[in-house]
């Protein structure tokens, strides 16, 4: 979607202005992954219209491979305001307008499902499953076990505004359980199944992915991982990694970051607290902009900062523009096998 963030706090019906920007889950991962060195392909729908040529060229721009997305000349392109706080604070609003947009009409028979299915790892997200029942139908069988499927990760990203279907909750925890790597926010998952925001009872309730990272806000997070496949979650391997001190200009897009983050280093093959420990840092990289999409760190440096013992790690604060800071002292006395 075509994102407008608003020129000064405020309610939507106070504020004068908007700057045009992009959105989306999927979208804002390529983008990430891309700008983080790997090779990425976005698939989706976009109008024929001057908002699906800015989408399609800037994030093009950040080097995700875009000849997969296709053109609708009956649907527009969505779009979609936000208000500048948190999106679970008080006071927060988002206006959709994404109903018969054009990549509400995805569907198996339009999607190039050779493409989607292409790259070591497809990245999908619950808000796509919400926009219609054809979108839900295809996420059905791009989660369904296969020869050749490559890993599946799934964010959930519940929104209940974009939900119609009462059962969305049941949906995604449905869709979740068919992936192979699950991303969901302690808070998210105790508002969509009714189940105690700790992690623990989360993976007893999705005890089938082979990782599932339960997001734990300022807190943390925790990666559950079957140290075989099939294996029961009584077996799993367990990581916490603190989160990192922030200084946040906006939250929107840290949860896509963070995704990404821990994507890149799964695709590395790192250890299991390496990938929350990047997850992390790409969620800061995002947390210190006023859009979806800041400027991640140089590949070298976020391994330097991901190898900080615990002690340092946990006297990192980042703020507006640290990837572009000097390196520190600390950094330079990591040393790598």
């Amino acid at each position: 979607m075509v994102t407008f963030l608003p020129s000064r706090p405020g309610r939507l019906a106070d504020v004068p202005s908007f700057e045009r920007g992009i959105g989306g889950a999927e979208s804002n991962v390529a983008c990430v992954l891309a700008a983080a060195g790997h090779t990425t392909r976005w698939v989706s729908r976009v109008g024929a219209d001057g908002f699906g040529d800015h989408l399609v060229e800037t994030i093009g721009g950040y080097g995700v491979d875009v000849s997969a997305v296709r053109r609708d000349p009956r649907r527009p392109t969505g779009v979609y305001f936000r208000t500048a706080g948190d999106r679970d604070g008080d006071g927060h609003e988002v206006a959709y307008y994404r109903a018969g947009s054009a990549a509400s009409a995805m569907a198996v028979g339009n999607v190039d499902l050779a493409a989607v299915r292409a790259g070591r790892v497809l990245h999908l997200s619950g808000i796509t499953a919400a926009l219609s029942v054809d979108c839900l139908t295809l996420l059905r069988a791009l989660t369904a076990p296969g020869p050749g499927r490559p890993l599946v990760s799934f964010d959930v990203n519940f929104r209940p505004s974009l939900w119609r279907d009462p059962d969305g909750p049941g949906v995604l925890l449905d869709l979740a359980r068919r992936a192979d790597l699950v991303f969901v926010g302690s808070d998210e998952a105790a508002a969509a199944w009714g189940v105690d925001a700790d992690p623990r009872t989360i993976r007893a309730a999705l005890p089938e992915p082979r990782a599932l990272v339960v997001k734990q806000g300022t807190q943390g997070a925790t990666l559950f991982e079957h140290t075989q496949h099939p294996h029961p979650a009584t077996d799993d391997t367990i990581t916490f990694a603190p989160s990192l001190h922030v200084d946040v200009v906006a939250p929107v897009g840290a949860g896509d970051a963070f995704a990404a983050g821990f994507l890149s280093a799964t695709l590395r093959e790192l250890p299991a607290r390496a990938r929350l420990r990047h997850g992390h840092l790409m969620a800061a990289t995002a947390l210190t902009v006023h859009g979806d999409l800041g400027t991640p760190p140089t590949r070298a440096r976020a391994d330097r900062l991901a190898a900080l013992d615990d002690a340092t790690w946990g006297t990192l604060r980042l703020g507006p523009g640290w990837t572009t800071t000097p390196v520190t002292r600390a950094e330079e006395e990591v040393h790598h096998p």
